[in-house]
């Protein structure tokens, strides 16, 4: 299983991604990117999408499609 990260273009450059879970985000030019858009799924890239005060991130199963984050 993996998962897919996109960060749309409404991020606000918070950093909030990139306190939660380092290893995965960026910040570049002042806007949060993912560090690998396909990763293993770990619960820091949940809580990472979990804190964005704007739900720029969105995580997704590879295989279904389905959201895992952020919850609706």
């Amino acid at each position: 299983m993996s998962w897919s990260i996109e960060v749309a273009d409404t991020c606000i450059g918070s950093g909030m991604c990139v306190g939660v879970a380092p290893d995965h985000f960026d910040l570049v030019d002042g806007y949060s990117c993912a560090k690998q858009e396909i990763v293993e799924p770990a619960e820091e890239v949940v809580d990472a999408a979990e804190s964005c005060p704007v739900e720029a991130i969105l995580v997704k199963d590879t295989e279904t499609g389905r959201v895992v984050a952020p919850e609706e």
